[in-house]
């Protein structure tokens, strides 16, 4: 499994590929934050095409918005020769990709990620897909783009909240695969990391995973550490008011702290591998309150999980900093008291 990734001006690398194939029609697929602040360069570079606008955010990640898309790809008479260009963020990623993985059973698509959480998470793997019912990613199919075209500048449109969320991703690629560069993110503060080197850190941690297991039957479930309870967490705010939900990175956050005890609880790592855990993912991220209902709810949601066998809710946890065990049983007594520990 080869997935091409570029880290490049777009401006290259955009004009690059453009210049090297030949497609019968062009569509792109943005949100309204992307049409105003990333679609303009592309505007520039590229010859006739049409555009698709979404509104942007985790809860228009459906089938009613899949359906718009796919009514414009219908309406422009796209045909198998065209090319679907996704700018944005996870959401736009996922769905765009999934839109074009399933019109006329998939039409070639390239992604343009422009968060720094999709630049080193949804980036790679080809797992495209929506929420339903709202399970996040409930619905999908795996499939690769023809590029990836990462350009670190689209980050200076982003507030700073969008990049620590992203950064979530980062630090778990640290913990599940790289002891040496956990250390070194960990000894500086969120404002003195260096995004363009972990970028590429973690596109080339991904691709070694994906690539020895690109249907997440073994190995790749190892990316899934802090995302049991993480996407559980995710999914019970996205039910709050708006000003309550969580980006996905902080959700990962609360659930690398809580699934780092369950690796600590289950003799894998040590008290101060945990100590360092959570005290750099509190003083990164703080403490979110979870009530009493909340927790049931979050409970209840890892039984979706993707990774689970019959009623089995199984984890990724760690087995030392760097290291990573998949296929982890898991008790709900056990994730009560690591939701517990969070809460501390």
């Amino acid at each position: 499994m080869n997935q091409s990734v570029v880290i490049a001006p777009i401006s290259e690398s955009l004009s690059e590929f453009i210049s090297s194939n030949q497609y019968s029609k062009i569509i792109v697929i943005a949100d309204n934050h992307t049409k105003k602040h990333c679609y303009p360069v592309l505007k520039k570079i590229l010859p006739k095409h049409s555009l698709v606008t979404v509104p942007a955010g985790e809860s228009q990640k459906t089938l009613a918005t899949c359906e718009k898309i796919w009514k414009a790809m219908t309406e422009e008479e796209l045909d198998r020769h065209a090319l679907v260009i996704n700018i944005g963020g996870g959401v736009i990623g996922d769905m765009g990709g999934f839109c074009a993985a399933v019109y006329k059973r998939g039409i070639h698509f390239i992604q343009v990620p422009t968060t720094l959480l999709s630049q080193v998470d949804a980036s790679v793997g080809g797992k495209l897909g929506i929420d339903f019912q709202g399970f996040k990613n409930h619905l999908g199919v795996f499939d690769l783009p023809e590029k990836v075209l990462i350009d670190p500048a689209f980050l200076n449109t982003l507030p700073e909240r969008e990049i620590r969320s992203g950064f979530a991703e980062i630090i778990k690629h640290c913990l599940i695969a790289d002891a040496a560069k956990w250390e070194e993110i960990r000894q500086k503060d969120f404002e003195d990391q260096n995004w363009q080197d972990l970028i590429a850190h973690s596109v080339k941690i991904k691709q070694q995973v994906v690539e020895q297991d690109p249907k997440e039957k073994g190995l790749r479930k190892i990316l899934n550490f802090g995302h049991t309870l993480g996407h559980a967490v995710e999914t019970c705010f996205l039910n709050k008011p708006q000003g309550q939900r969580l980006f996905h990175g902080e959700a990962i956050a609360i659930g690398m702290i809580m699934e780092s005890y369950l690796s600590f609880a289950r003799k894998m790592i040590d008290q101060q591998t945990l100590t360092d855990i959570e005290e750099f993912l509190f003083a990164t991220y703080g403490k979110v309150n979870i009530s009493a209902e909340d927790i049931e709810e979050i409970i209840a949601l890892t039984r979706q999980d993707k990774k689970n066998k019959g009623k089995e809710v199984r984890f990724s946890l760690l087995k030392e900093a760097g290291q990573c065990e998949y296929d982890v049983v898991i008790a709900a007594s056990e994730m009560r008291k690591a939701i517990a520990y969070y809460l501390g």
